[in-house]
Order: structure tokens, then sequence, then C-alpha cells
């Protein structure tokens, strides 16, 4: 061997492409994946872990977060939210761009590539936003996965509701188009309906199903008349699934939250404002429809949406309550103890938070535990339950909206290009990630 540093993690339960699963060695050397057997005997590696009694996937790509810098830093950081990412076994990130400055030209994307080359201790990469008179910017900048566009639930310049404005992003350039489908329109309508109403439960009814499933008409309609590739964004409704069911060309995809799967509008008669998102959370039958739709391929993947806010922000009262929720730390255990209760396979749970993330983002060598691919992987135990403690939250906004929670499939080491970022409960901050590539 030469004297690249390895790494061999002996005698894990290790996921092949295919979905099966064997006991085996999987021996990586500078920052990628040289073998995969049932033992390697050879090699003298740098370091070694006795992986028996855990499983082996690929690290977890989260395809939607808001980690709040540059701006906003007192929510969230850069640093803070990769640690978070390691500790939930999410070894690369797609970050939103509604930041302060928002990120909506050249200059803004390479400041944040910068910082996070600095502090990210996992991979990264950054959407431009629309805001409707930046189409040279949307079309030029790099490099970036894709452009996001607020249909809904924003104010300001990334607030795109206009569909003479939305049809000249979806003529121009060929980039891929990700959007947050609501209606802002009807939004705006029915905050007046419901003015005065304090209990926060009426923020489901407020931006209600109908107020999706609008949007989402409405970005497939541009979508399908230029043949533009088109990501559908945290979907949280029935109707919207249905849809898609009907009506989803090849060049369109779409992702849901687990929130969306796990949570509904019973959620805030018991944590409150901590269930406060966007889109919100729904009813238990829009669960199921968005579980089955997920499961028969009509939702591609998984995504946090982790958007955090302080316990003081979130202890006012609403509608002076910000929307969002932390995600990345529970994410992975979360879909597996799912997988475990029945919902699904463990085999589907990698490829909806893993390989089917770095197929529709076009990321080259991820989401796979086969030779040549990257070294992005994380141990987990799916024999052990352990409770969502606030206590052990990294994230800086200090909660969890799973607070209590009962989990199993925690990971308890993470990989990042080949380096141990996570083990045991303790995070190494001397390791940094690397910017992703879009093909």
């Amino acid at each position: 061997m030469s004297s690249a540093k390895s790494l061999l993690i002996r005698q894990a339960r290790v996921i092949l492409p295919n979905g099966e699963f064997i006991i085996g060695d999987v021996l990586t050397q500078g920052g990628k994946i040289v073998e995969v057997a049932s033992e390697i005997s050879y090699a003298t590696p740098t370091q070694e872990i006795d992986a028996q009694g855990l499983t082996l996937l690929p690290g977890v790509i989260d395809p939607q977060v808001h980690f709040r810098e540059p701006g906003l830093e007192y929510k969230e950081d850069l640093f803070t939210a990769s640690c978070a990412c390691a500790r939930g076994g999410v070894t690369s990130f797609l970050e939103m761009p509604n930041t302060r400055p928002l990120t909506t030209s050249q200059s803004a994307l390479d400041d944040k590539l910068q910082r996070a080359a600095n502090k990210c201790l996992v991979n990264y990469g950054f959407f431009i936003g629309a805001t409707g008179d930046n189409l040279t910017e949307l079309v030029s900048a790099q490099p970036t996965p894709g452009i996001k566009i607020f249909m809904g639930s924003m104010h300001g310049q990334l607030l795109v509701d206009q569909e003479t404005v939305l049809e000249q992003i979806f003529a121009h350039g060929s980039r891929l188009i990700a959007v947050h489908a609501e209606d802002q329109a009807r939004i705006n309508q029915r905050r007046q309906e419901f003015a005065g109403i304090h209990d926060p439960a009426i923020h489901s009814q407020i931006q209600d199903n109908q107020a999706a499933l609008n949007a989402t008409q409405l970005a497939l309609k541009l979508s399908k008349k230029y043949q533009r590739r088109l990501h559908i964004l945290h979907m949280s409704t029935a109707e919207e699934a249905e849809l898609l069911r009907e009506d989803k060309p090849s060049w369109v995809t779409a992702e849901v939250t687990p929130q969306h799967l796990l949570l509904n509008t019973s959620a805030y008669q018991t944590i409150g404002t901590l269930a406060q998102m966007n889109p919100p959370l729904r009813s238990p039958h829009d669960n199921e429809v968005l579980w089955q739709a997920l499961r028969d391929g009509v939702i591609d993947f998984i995504a946090t949406d982790h958007a955090p806010h302080t316990l003081e922000e979130k202890g006012q009262t609403y509608p002076n309550t910000p929307s969002g929720m932390p995600g990345v730390e529970t994410s992975l255990p979360l879909m597996l103890t799912s997988a475990m209760a029945g919902k699904c396979t463990v085999s589907q749970v990698v490829n909806w938070m893993s390989k089917a993330v770095a197929t529709a983002y076009g990321i080259p060598n991820k989401g796979e535990i086969t030779p040549g691919y990257d070294a992005d992987l994380v141990l987990v135990d799916l024999n052990t339950y352990k409770p969502v403690k606030r206590e052990e939250v990294l994230s800086k906004c200090g909660w969890n909206s799973f607070e209590g929670w009962n989990l199993t499939g925690w990971p308890v080491t993470t990989i990042v290009g080949g380096e141990i970022v996570y083990d045991q409960g303790k995070v190494n901050t001397e390791i940094r990630g690397q910017a992703l590539t879009f093909l």
C-alpha cells in the first residue's frame, strides 16, 4: 500500500449497491473506498475500526438545509451545523440562499464557499436564489446544485410569486430549479381571514393544502412547457403526491421531510410552536399518502429542511414565531427507526438519503459503498434504542422537535473523506469537508 492515509473497517454489516448486506471489511485510502470484501487481511491501515454488531451505510446527503451563515449566526453557523451533521451521519449538505446577504450572486456564493472551506466538518454545496432580476447570475453562477425559488412563505427579494417572472426563469438556462411551492396570494388572504388567532395550530389552516397544491401545479406547468429540470422541495400534502402520481415527467423529482412523514397537526398540542414550519404539518391522512408515494417512487428522496431558531424566538406568541425546526441530527435515526418498525426497509432508507440524492443532483462518486467512490460513511447501531435528548443536541439552537422519541440507528462513527469526524459521541473538529461538484 502507498503512504496515503488508510482506514480499515472490520466485520461490519455492510450494505452493498444492490441493497443486500454482507458481513465484511471495507478499506479506504486517500479518501476513497478501495475494497469491499468478506475479509481484508493484507492491509496495514493507518487506522482500524472494529465494527462488529454495527451496520455500515453510505453517508447521508441532506439536500435541503438552512445553516444561517452569513448574517444569522446567532441561530446557527456553518461550524455548529456541520458538527450536528457529523453527529447525525450527514456527510454532505446542500444549503439554501436565505442568508444575509442573500446568496443571489457569484460573489455571495464564493463567500459561502470560502466560509465552508474554513469551517465545515462535512462536504457542502450552496444553492443560488432567484430574485426575479438576477437571471444572468442564475444561468452563470458556479458551482451550485441549482436555483432555489421561493414561490411563497418568503418576503423581500427572494419571494418570486408572479407567473410572468417565474416563466422567465424557467425559460432561460437548463440548470435544476428547486421550488418552495406555496401560493403566496392564498396565504395572504387566509392570514387576513384568521387574523387574531394565536393558537399555532392555525398555521396549518392558513398555509393549507390548497396553497401548496396551487404552487406545485404552477411549477409543474412551467416545467412541462420548457422541459425544465424541476425539483419540488419538502412536499407536504396528499394532493401534491397524487398530482405527481398522475403526472410526473421524467425530469421532475420531489422530496419529503421526516417531519412531514412522522409528525402531524396533533404535534401542536404537545410541542406548540416547535411544530411550526413551512410548509406546515398536515393530517395523519397526508402522512400515510406521503409514505406510500415515497415507497412507490413518486417521491424520490428525503431532506430535512433543517431551519433552526432560538428557543426565545420560538417562545413568542403566534404569529410572531418563526417557522422551522432543526433536523440533521435526527433524520437518519428517525428513518431507520421507521424501517425497523416495518414502514420501509433499510435499503430504501439508504436510497432515499444517499444514492437518490446523488443521482438527482449529479453529485459524482457518492451514495454507495463501492470501490472508487468517496469514503463518506456512517456506522450505525440498529440494536440499541436511545431517546432524543435536548442536552445532547449539537445544533446551536439547542432543541429538537423529536425530543423524547426513542430511536434506533444512531450513528456511532461518521467518516468524511476517509477521516473519522464523529466517534462515540465526540466530534473531531479538525476535519474539513470538500466542496461538492455537480455534473
